[in-house]
Order: C-alpha cells, then sequence, then structure tokens
C-alpha cells in the first residue's frame, strides 16, 4: 500500500507481502477496521526505526 506498512510487516512476520496486503484490502472492505489497523501499524513502524 501506500506507507510501507505490509513490507515491513511482512518482513518482521516472515510472510509474504502480497498476503499480507489482500488481509488489509479485506479487512478494509468487509470489517471497516482495516484503514485503523494500517495507521496505527505505520505509527509503530515509524517508532521502531
Amino acid at each position: 500500500m501506500i506507507l510501507g506498512v505490509c513490507e515491513w510487516l511482512s518482513l518482521k512476520l516472515g510472510w509474504d507481502v502480497s498476503m499480507i496486503r489482500v488481509a488489509f484490502v479485506i479487512g478494509v472492505l468487509i470489517f471497516g477496521a482495516g484503514l485503523g489497523l494500517y495507521l496505527v501499524l505505520w505509527v509503530v513502524k515509524m517508532f521502531s526505526e
């Protein structure tokens, strides 16, 4: 996505980045929580570097 959270998260978890992107898109479209989670993870990423 835009802020690099999916790639960062894939490196931390050892998962495929495309699977994480799909999970975020599904989270946004179905649950509406994906965008908030994405922003929270972006803040965590910024402070962990």
